[in-house]
């Protein structure tokens, strides 16, 4: 087990002492984890087991995790969800998850929360997300550190996103743990599982050298938003709007000015084609509304304000 190898991969995204709490569902990689902290990282972390009651073996699986952490005397914590099956049952079982695990880190004190995603699941991420004509950010697929989903108090670590997932199972298996298989990763139901099946048959297909690519993709967002938030620096305030010259701006430059316009008027951040339509009908010189914010592009200053609530005629 290279544990110095994980300990150089962790030092580079968390350089501080304080503990941190791993998300282990007793599948090789999240075991494999496991097993590396406790050699690189003893008595700086705690576990904690999602059971999101959607098999009945999961139960099983969840206890076996909290056995092994007792052995080596890990400080484990069973959460149970009690979910019921159904429509987008992925979706929601991840959005349960990181609430639940968000409680957790912050019962108990800890810096951080840490997951098992690996250099596999980062390819999968991008193809499925090339699939769906992703920009620059969600090509960028998953980051090293991000915050976890709903809790930007926490930071989320991946410190394993350079490792195969062939790797991770060797090290379970020298261990001479028997992992959880969860059938959910091979349902041709799920897009993941499905384009899982699709890479096994590609024999041509590097993921390190896809992992590379993402790692230069999170570098472009990085520069983009540095760009962007100069850009933004030269919007200005009058009375109630926000007034821009977006002049010769590229259009991923302005689509990004106007994502913090949206943000400073207290809105979430829209998806990315939203943005770009917007944007566009603006370079038009129209007048074109998202969430909630009027942008009026019929001059060479575009103006931002409120949008006025449609007038509502009670009905006679």
């Amino acid at each position: 087990m290279d544990s110095a190898r994980f300990a150089a991969d962790w030092s580079a995204i968390w350089p501080n002492e304080r503990s941190v709490g791993l998300a282990v569902s007793g599948g090789p990689d999240s075991l494999a984890l496991l097993l590396l902290a406790q050699a690189a990282l003893p008595g700086r972390f705690a576990v904690a087991t999602v059971d999101h009651g959607l098999r009945a073996q999961s139960a099983i699986d969840a206890a076996i995790v909290g056995t092994i952490c007792s052995r080596i005397g890990i400080p484990h914590s069973l959460i149970e969800l009690g979910l019921s099956a159904g429509s987008a049952v992925q979706e929601r079982a991840r959005d349960a998850r990181y609430a639940a695990l968000g409680d957790w880190l912050s019962a108990k004190r800890l810096g951080a929360l840490v997951t098992a995603h690996h250099a596999d699941d980062q390819a999968e991420t991008l193809l499925m997300r090339l699939m769906r004509g992703a920009g620059v950010r969600g090509l960028a697929s998953m980051r090293p550190v991000s915050t976890v989903p709903n809790r930007p108090d926490f930071p989320l670590l991946r410190p394993l996103l350079k490792w195969r997932r062939f790797e991770l199972g060797e090290i379970v298996t020298a261990a001479g743990i028997a992992p959880a298989l969860d059938p959910s990763n091979g349902d041709p139901r799920f897009e993941r599982a499905r384009m899982r099946a699709a890479m096994a048959e590609l024999d041509w297909l590097d993921v390190s050298a896809i992992v590379r690519s993402t790692s230069h993709l999170a570098d472009a967002d990085v520069a983009l938003d540095w760009a962007a938030n100069r850009a933004f620096a030269e919007v200005f305030s009058d009375r109630d709007a926000l007034l821009w010259e977006p002049g010769t701006i590229p259009r991923a430059l302005g689509m990004r000015v106007m994502q913090r316009i949206l943000v400073s008027y207290g809105q979430a951040e829209p998806r990315g084609a939203d943005l770009a339509r917007w944007f566009d009908v603006l370079s038009l010189g129209k007048i074109a509304t998202l969430a909630g914010v009027r942008g009026d592009g019929t001059d060479r200053v575009w103006i931002f304000s409120k949008a006025r609530p449609p007038n509502l005629r009670p009905r006679r």
